[in-house]
């Protein structure tokens, strides 16, 4: 008896954090809202400079949901963002046609994501310290490019005419739709799915059943490729041009965001591809709500402190139910 109404209350604290998310996201919009029609501004124009935030870095921590339900991570995916955008950039200027400047940054976006789990696998590098260096060597390339090219401004551009019909509501929540449900059906409907979650749990366990690590990491960071890809491109629609610091905390935010979205980093049979979802526009509101409320003088300083105790908080909300003696791997 006292057994059944254990696993009821267990049951019960779980429904209760798995709802909490959701609930955030409305509640953290609705103060959004209130924030920017106390401060007086339009609320339709930032609306608009959330949705773009949010949906790049929803896209990209959609596939790195994928990644992180292997128990692992990736840093580097900001620096892999700015890299594809930069070579799409430079293609379009040198060729003008856009089918190829597309196919550009999606070819180098897997191939980044690609040469990290290659690293990781035939050398047996932590797959920390191949990110680590993927994000220096890529931030870096690009950085010279964009220096290179881009004049005293810095910056490397297309013409906005290009991407001007396809800057629209309607076509990027399509992207962020169709991806997602894409991502949603292998993590949850295939092979794939399961089993990546089968390795973040119990990595022994999976390989003494014969599963194969290093296809399932392949499949992992091909997937956050095509998010990085979809991310890049969507930047450029967004704002047609390149510069040194373009996507470059999207690394860090999609760990932070990953958990908003009540996924724990451990990954595991508890990681949720609806995490990446809630948790980017979670984030990217509670930013921008910090930004809004504290001078922008000491805003970003401030904004991180507040951001960090909120994700401390997230965590050991999301980590009640698991807390045992014994350890999860």
């Amino acid at each position: 008896m006292e057994s059944n109404q254990i696993v009821k209350r267990y049951k019960t604290r779980q429904r209760i954090i798995d709802v909490l998310p959701f609930f955030a996201l409305v509640l953290l919009f609705g103060l959004f809202c209130a924030v920017v029609q106390a401060k007086g501004y339009r609320l339709d124009m930032y609306l608009r400079i959330i949705f773009n935030e949010g949906i790049v870095l929803a896209v990209v921590a959609t596939g790195a949901v994928f990644i992180y339900s292997l128990g692992s991570f990736d840093i580097s995916l900001g620096a892999s963002t700015l890299f594809s955008a930069t070579l799409g950039v430079m293609t379009y200027n040198a060729t003008q046609s856009l089918p190829l400047m597309i196919l550009v940054i999606f070819g180098v976006a897997i191939g980044c994501s690609l040469l990290s789990s290659v690293l990781a696998s035939v050398f047996h590098i932590p797959v920390f310290v191949t990110t680590v260096a993927m994000m220096s060597v890529l931030s870096a390339i690009a950085a010279q490019i964009i220096t290179t090219n881009g004049g005293a401004l810095g910056g490397i551009s297309i013409p906005s005419e290009v991407v001007a019909p396809l800057d629209n509501m309607g076509f990027k929540i399509a992207v962020l739709a169709a991806f997602w449900l894409i991502c949603f059906f292998v993590f949850n409907y295939t092979k794939i799915g399961r089993r990546e979650k089968f390795l973040g749990g119990n990595p022994v366990c999976a390989k003494l059943s014969g599963i194969k690590i290093n296809t399932y990491a392949i499949i992992a960071f091909v997937m956050a490729g095509i998010g990085v890809g979809l991310g890049a491109f969507l930047t450029l629609v967004y704002t047609p041009s390149v510069t040194a610091s373009t996507a470059s905390s999207i690394g860090m935010n999609i760990v932070v965001a990953i958990v908003f979205g009540g996924m724990p980093i451990s990954g595991g049979p508890r990681s949720r591809i609806y995490s990446a979802l809630v948790g980017g526009f979670s984030y990217i509101l509670l930013n921008n709500i910090l930004k809004l409320i504290v001078d922008s003088g000491v805003g970003y300083g401030v904004s991180q402190i507040v951001a960090a105790v909120c994700f401390l908080a997230v965590v050991y909300v999301t980590g009640i139910n698991y807390r045992s003696k014994q350890l999860p791997r």
